[in-house]
């Protein structure tokens, strides 16, 4: 990690952001982004003409800056967006989706995850994916946190999403759910507990953090009586982790869990499963909330919305006040990303 750690030094920080699907809003929200002043330098991995016809079809000024990753990073002025440039494999058209750009969509990520490695760029923010067009171009794709564990030789990691007053990780991710309570395992609930410890400790700053620990059944499992993985697996898992001083509560009902009461000490709360902690999540911050991945050697953070094909590539001026292009969640990613960076020094 040689001559890289100058990078780190210096208080504006590189954040690599990958548009993702080039046909959706990814490039869109980067454009809008960049309307205002930063004091950060966002690094757009993406083809250069794809940004620029983009915001000439939204009727918005930008100027791109070419950027030398081994150079110091620099706070960024309105209008103005960072760009390593990475050329389409066939031009895109807003909401048309084409498979032929699958391998560019990866490209992008590719660079991105490579220039976070070398530490050129301190964190990195993805765009929403299109994952369907990805595997219809012959690629086994199952997601951004699958594919970033795999490029950085991570067994196992962790989902977390946040927005404004509550974090949420998950134990399974896209699991059918009769298939949820075979994953639970002492082994899965350690890791995966483990993980979100470090990682609030470490890129969050969070001191002894409180981690609140849903039940899988209904009311945890009612002593018994409405199943037994909290007594067989999940009680028994949380008692050795206490010991080890993680700061874990829990099983409890998932039910009562998310009140104000159990949630205002706590810093984290891990739901069992996809559904059962993110509606709760997406109610309080949809638009504001960021998909974040703990347990890589790099940061990355995510919008928490998928490619809204409908909206790419169109003006102001056309929309309604239902049909506004929302830039909250990107916002969201990007200040949960420089601040996981400020941590990690």
């Amino acid at each position: 990690m040689t001559s890289h750690h100058s990078h780190l030094k210096n208080s504006i920080k590189r954040l690599a952001y990958t548009p993702g699907e080039p046909a959706g809003i990814g490039p869109d929200l980067a454009i809008i982004h960049a309307q205002q002043a930063r004091s950060y330098e966002l690094v757009a991995f993406a083809d250069q003409e794809l940004i620029l016809e983009r915001a000439r079809a939204l009727n918005l000024p930008i100027k791109l800056r070419a950027i030398d990753l081994n150079a110091e990073p620099k706070a960024l002025a309105a209008h103005e967006l960072g760009i390593v440039p990475i050329s389409l494999s066939a031009p895109a058209i807003a909401g048309t989706l084409n498979k032929a750009n699958a391998h560019y969509v990866l490209h992008c990520l590719d660079a991105a995850i490579e220039s976070c490695q070398a530490q050129t760029s301190q964190a990195m923010i993805t765009g929403p994916i299109q994952k369907s067009i990805i595997n219809d171009a012959g690629i086994a794709f199952s997601g951004h946190t699958e594919y970033l564990a795999d490029k950085t030789e991570r067994s196992r990691v962790v989902m977390m999403l946040a927005t404004e007053g509550l974090k949420v990780a998950l134990v399974t991710t896209h699991l059918p759910l009769k298939d949820v309570a075979a994953a639970i395992t002492e082994r899965s609930l350690t890791e995966v507990i483990t993980i979100l410890h470090h990682d609030l400790l470490q890129k969050f700053g969070i001191n002894d953090p409180e981690i609140l620990v849903c039940g899988l059944n209904p009311h945890a499992g009612e002593g018994g009586h409405l199943g037994r993985e909290e007594i067989d697996i999940i009680i028994p898992t949380l008692a050795k982790l206490v010991k080890d001083n993680i700061n874990c509560i829990g099983p409890l009902p998932a039910d009562t869990l998310f009140t104000p009461k159990h949630l205002e000490s706590a810093d984290c709360v891990l739901a069992m499963f996809h559904d059962q902690g993110l509606p709760v999540l997406k109610y309080k911050g949809f638009g504001n909330a960021a998909n974040i991945t703990l347990g890589l050697p790099i940061i990355r953070t995510s919008v928490d919305h998928g490619t809204a094909l409908d909206l790419a590539g169109m003006p102001f001026v056309e929309r309604n006040s239902n049909n506004t292009l929302d830039v909250g969640s990107l916002n969201t990613a990007i200040a949960y990303a420089q601040q996981m960076a400020n941590n990690s020094l």
